[in-house]
């Protein structure tokens, strides 16, 4: 099964991360208005990451245990745009959302090498054969347009543009809830 998927749930596993950084990192950026705050906060989802690693490790889950840190060079690169533009917030939103869209699906490659081979683990843990209303079918691959990096990287891209405004309008809305 995750041989037949491992595509599709890398572009949505790329997407979904790339959102989650870049929301919580330009939130936190534009609260402090400190370059190198994105940075941070994507060292701290790092570590959240390893010890959930670490959890699903412990229940034998058959995943390798290292964690690229593939959040960390999207955060750098969101703070370099910060300190570049001169703390420009829409210049934070348009480039920074687009280089943190593109780069982490990039980055995220490196983690699908520490996925254990999924024929070794079919072999260490043997399961019964499924019922034919249960086996997978075989998913219908486009056979020109199916690099994972590319979806991911132009669906984060533009996602995460809209995921960056967001970050900034919570500042707003959170000044708000302060002064009232």
């Amino acid at each position: 099964f995750y041989t037949d998927w491992a595509w599709t749930s890398y572009v949505i596993f790329s997407i979904s991360q790339t959102l989650m950084l870049v929301v919580g990192a330009t939130y936190y950026l534009t609260f402090t208005g400190v370059p190198g705050t994105a940075t941070y906060y994507c060292l701290i989802m790092t570590v959240y990451t390893w010890v959930a690693k670490g959890a699903w490790f412990a229940l034998g889950y058959p995943y390798d245990f290292i964690v690229t840190p593939v959040w960390l060079p999207s955060g750098m690169l969101l703070d370099l745009v910060y300190w570049a533009t001169k703390k420009n917030k829409h210049s934070l939103i348009l480039f920074g959302g687009v280089l943190v869209g593109m780069s982490l699906p990039l980055f995220n490659m490196v983690n699908l090498i520490t996925v254990a081979d999924p024929l070794e683990t079919a072999f260490k843990y043997p399961r019964p054969t499924l019922p034919p209303y249960m086996t997978p079918i075989e998913p219908q691959v486009g056979k020109f347009y199916n690099s994972p990096v590319a979806l991911g990287a132009g669906a984060g891209a533009v996602l995460s543009v809209t995921m960056a405004a967001l970050g900034c309008k919570l500042n707003t809305w959170t000044y708000r809830w302060m002064a009232a």
